[in-house]
């Protein structure tokens, strides 16, 4: 039995049992996952989620935003500048993707020998058009043999680093890839499975299909490989139903935290038994909207943060009525004295609740149905292994 570790301090760690590629494995992983999200999850927000749970994390990962392949491995300046950690981050994990094999594999190593990567996510789940139609992310589990050949190139160059894939449950309900495409993953050897559970073709609408999360599990869980779902987790409750419901291992939260970076505390807090503390009061809120916005200044220039902070004040706000004209003042600021400035009009209102049942309310994208773009004949051919199109140098979304 070998043992890969995580940091001390950090997401658990993953034993895996030593041999071919396919044997039996036996593994644990962190119970919650934040999302890799495009203009989300850079380090200062990861920063902000850590820091309400304290050291008392080991059951969680943060994931850094999605970087492509092809840009890291060609020097591209943006994609290196998103690829960057703190230096007080105890994981440094990141979402990878690509289309090419051999760019994937020399994307790998770079983050691992380069950069000093403790985890790798491949992204198989983004709906954006302009990744499917080149063949990537949710697109890319049709051509299998070619998803098989990404994926192990992954696993080589990566070696004792744990690996990990993202999934949808294929590009539409006709074709449904999650089921072939885990099966493949843990051949291949990756550390765990996540799967949102919708089609690209609903991108983020109507509700997750949580039942393939459940058939996802019991077909991995000859080969020990853990499963995690994704997919409508506002509350702790929604987590531990998935999990009762399903048997997955883990959940992966994305737009559930946007605004509340204090979900992941109230995760913790729910998986180990406890109760989480009622939603917070604005005054907490707004002294964390003034701690993000200060933290990206120091990240990204404070120009560029408050004009990335504008995305995030509605968020933080939602189901506090403090009315419209507070939330155009707010995004309005062009500096970061205007910004505290505007949050300390709000202090008479520090003791104000949010509306009851405003913390299940779905927050960030909502868009779809839409119709999935994939190249000409894409579905007609799953076992060319061949790449459409180098990859896109360029980041978009995380799926």
């Amino acid at each position: 039995m070998t043992t890969t570790n995580l940091p001390t301090g950090a997401a658990s760690s993953i034993a895996a049992s030593s041999g071919s590629r396919g044997g039996s494995r036996e593994r644990a992983w962190p119970r919650v996952v934040l999302a890799p999200m495009a203009g989300i999850t850079n380090a200062p927000f990861r920063r902000l989620c850590r820091s309400f749970v304290g050291g008392d994390d080991t059951d969680l990962l943060y994931v850094s935003e999605m970087i492509t392949a092809r840009g890291l491995v060609e020097g591209n300046a943006k994609t290196e500048r998103m690829a960057r950690f703190a230096a007080d981050e105890p994981v440094r994990s990141i979402q990878l993707y690509g289309t090419d094999p051999r760019t994937m594999g020399e994307a790998v190593r770079i983050l691992v020998d380069g950069a000093g990567a403790d985890h790798i996510d491949l992204n198989f789940g983004c709906p954006v058009a302009k990744i499917t139609r080149k063949g990537g992310g949710a697109a890319l589990p049709v051509r299998r043999a070619l998803f098989g050949a990404i994926v192990r190139a992954a696993v080589q160059a990566a070696g004792p680093t744990p690996v990990t894939v993202k999934l949808r449950l294929g590009v539409d309900d006709r074709h449904q890839t999650y089921l072939d495409a885990g099966r493949r993953a843990a051949d291949e050897g990756v550390a765990a499975v996540a799967l949102h559970a919708r089609t690209a073709a609903q991108h983020y609408s109507g509700r997750a299909d949580w039942t393939a999360i459940g058939e996802l599990k019991a077909a991995l869980a000859p080969a020990g490989v853990p499963v995690l779902g994704n997919g409508d987790i506002w509350r702790p409750a929604d987590a531990l139903a998935m999990m009762r419901a399903t048997g997955c291992d883990g959940v992966v939260v994305g737009r559930g935290c946007l605004g509340r970076p204090w979900l992941f505390r109230d995760l913790s807090l729910a998986l180990a038994g406890g109760t989480a503390p009622p939603p917070p009061r604005l005054g907490l809120v707004t002294a964390t909207l003034r701690r993000h916005a200060h933290l990206l200044a120091g990240w990204i220039t404070e120009p560029l943060a408050l004009l990335d902070i504008r995305k995030h004040v509605g968020w933080y706000l939602l189901g506090y009525p403090v009315g419209g004209d507070v939330r155009r003042r707010l995004t309005a600021a062009t500096t970061l004295d205007e910004l505290d400035t505007e949050l300390q009009r709000l202090e008479v209102h520090a003791d104000l609740a949010p509306l009851p049942g405003s913390d299940a309310q779905p927050r960030g994208k909502t868009s779809g149905p839409h119709r999935v773009v994939l190249p000409d004949g894409w579905t007609d051919h799953p076992d060319d292994p061949t790449p459409l199109v180098a990859d896109d140098p360029t980041p978009t979304s995380g799926g």
